[in-house]
């Protein structure tokens, strides 16, 4: 099995290492990540100058661009193979309820929405995951990964991927399957002035996890709930958003006039 690695953090970041090394045995595993990290950028694409991508070690590839850069490059001509799943992290921090729309973690894996295998999105979530700084802080997290795969991947619909949340805990509770949480509204902005007299703004925090469970789904937590008591998140996540409930009535409503 080829396996194609991209991440936000950077290609060096600590997670992605961890994640590739618990990979090895399952089959190759390639690299390609951004040269720095691009936390934030979704699914963005550079459109506006060209993409250097360049072998820094055998099989581990930095790339000038996006996340999802990496994993477009890597299935549209980079190589002379193709690859059977992409996994993308580990990324450092939570990526749980809206902060799928933003997430790099999560638009790399889209990228490999139509891959023979459903693509993944990991995140590594608790309070100081941040200051990590050695791929051994990622190692329960990267076997659980491994684990995942290696018992063969449930099947999703296509253009679907999973979004996987581990918790950094001392001792997993198991894995929920989840829905997508939401968020409050987010923190405001806050504003400062710089040493050279120019107006500055700070993007504000996000809002507090929504802790009401969702109408009609009685037995399955949202993935906050999850995370929150220990136990691996695993929501299956999709690429069409379309309201199908008001579709219908949506265009009856306007056919009128």
């Amino acid at each position: 099995m080829n396996i194609l690695i991209a991440n936000d953090d950077g290609v060096f970041a600590p997670g992605i290492q961890a994640l590739a090394h618990a990979l090895r045995p399952l089959g190759r595993v390639v690299i390609v990540a951004p040269e720095s990290e691009r936390s934030g950028f979704s699914s963005a694409l550079t459109l506006d100058r060209p993409l250097r991508p360049v072998e820094i070690a055998p099989n581990m590839w930095a790339v000038n661009g996006t996340p999802a850069d990496c994993v477009y490059l890597s299935m549209n001509g980079l190589f002379d193979f193709e690859f059977d799943l992409v996994v993308s992290g580990i990324n450092s921090g939570a990526n749980l309820g809206d902060d799928v729309l933003y997430s790099g973690t999560v638009g790399a894996a889209f990228e490999g929405r139509l891959m023979k295998q459903p693509a993944l999105a990991v995140s590594l979530a608790g309070p100081n995951v941040r200051s990590y700084n050695n791929p051994e802080d990622y190692a329960v997290a990267a076997q659980w990964v491994h684990d995942f795969i290696a018992n063969g991947l449930p099947a999703l619909p296509a253009r679907h991927i999973f979004n996987i949340n581990i918790p950094d805990v001392a001792e997993l509770q198991g894995t929920k399957v989840t829905y997508q949480g939401r968020r409050l509204q987010s923190k405001p902005i806050t504003s400062h002035v710089d040493p050279r007299g120019r107006q500055v703004y700070w993007i504000g925090l996000a809002g507090e996890a929504v802790a009401e469970p969702k109408k009609g789904l009685t037995h399955i937590e949202s993935d906050f709930f999850a995370v929150a008591n220990g136990y691996v998140s695993v929501t299956p996540i999709q690429m069409d958003a379309t309201n199908y409930e008001i579709l219908n009535n949506l265009h009856s409503e306007l056919s009128k006039s």
